[in-house]
């Protein structure tokens, strides 16, 4: 018992003067995706654990949900973040929602590819041009939540796929309540955005412009977000009308990650490569 006891004392002060350290530099590095195919699954698996990834967004829905439970379960230190999901964006691979809501489908019962009307689009492809009625959207978000809890235990928060929260006041406050609901919640006001890369440049620029970014940082808590996966033929087909390169540009996400430069970039600048759940038990 007075080991427990000691034990507890020593995690929480290990955390206070973790919160409390004004000076120091972290920087969340969130992989999102995982579950939605085979490619990101390894992608994302080989982010974390050669690379500087902390922080991985699975898909409930998506068709390589369990191989991704599966890889989890053998990392379980993988913060994992719930991926709310209510699109299906991708040409020629689709998911369909776990309960029966047709207010949130196509014709052909996959969910719409866009969250917005989008003019590259015929019209009612997108959730906001449907009949979705609030209670369809809580009963499916609850669903997906459950899911995940059930087989990752590691789920420290939620977030929301192509940002579908921005859209309908009442569907982000559905989904601040489940977060609270399920002690899954995470203030992340305080988190500044870490700029990365530009997209349109070349792979090595985008590592020299990664590092220089690194070197630029000052103290404070810092995210960036992408999509890691890898360049297998399975992920070539992935893609729609305003994205045709998915599969190289998410290869070269994995590359980053896993750069020796960004990682001695990283350490040389002192940086503290943290997760969300970390942060969540910062504050």
């Amino acid at each position: 018992m007075k080991n427990l006891i000691s034990g507890v004392v020593c995690v929480l002060i290990s955390t206070f003067l973790f919160a409390q350290n004004t000076d120091e530099i972290y920087l969340i590095i969130r992989g999102d995706d995982i579950g939605s195919s085979h490619a990101a699954n390894v992608g994302c698996i080989e982010s974390y654990q050669d690379g500087i990834m902390q922080t991985v967004e699975i898909m409930p829905p998506c068709p390589w949900f369990f191989e991704a439970v599966e890889m989890l379960n053998k990392n379980p230190k993988l913060d994992v973040g719930i991926h709310l999901t209510l699109t299906s964006e991708w040409d020629y691979i689709k998911w369909r929602p776990i309960t029966n809501c047709p207010g949130l489908t196509d014709e052909a019962g996959n969910f719409f590819p866009m969250v917005w009307k989008n003019e590259n689009y015929p019209p009612n492809n997108s959730i906001a041009e449907s009949d979705y009625t609030i209670e369809e959207v809580e009963k499916e978000l609850r669903a997906q939540i459950e899911l995940s809890l059930k087989y990752v235990p590691q789920c420290s928060h939620i977030s929301a796929h192509m940002g579908f929260t921005s859209f309908d006041k009442s569907i982000d406050e559905v989904v601040k309540k489940l977060a609270k609901e399920y002690n899954l919640f995470i203030d992340m006001s305080e988190v500044k955005r870490f700029p990365g890369w530009d997209k349109n440049s070349s792979l090595e620029t985008r590592i020299n412009q990664f590092c220089k970014n690194i070197e630029k940082l000052t103290a404070g808590t810092y995210l960036f977000v992408d999509h890691p996966a890898k360049n297998f033929e399975e992920m070539k087909s992935v893609g729609h009308i305003n994205n045709r390169d998915v599969a190289i540009q998410r290869e070269w996400v994995t590359r980053i990650f896993t750069s020796e430069k960004v990682k001695t970039s990283i350490k040389n600048k002192g940086v503290k490569l943290i997760s969300y759940g970390d942060y969540k038990a910062m504050q």
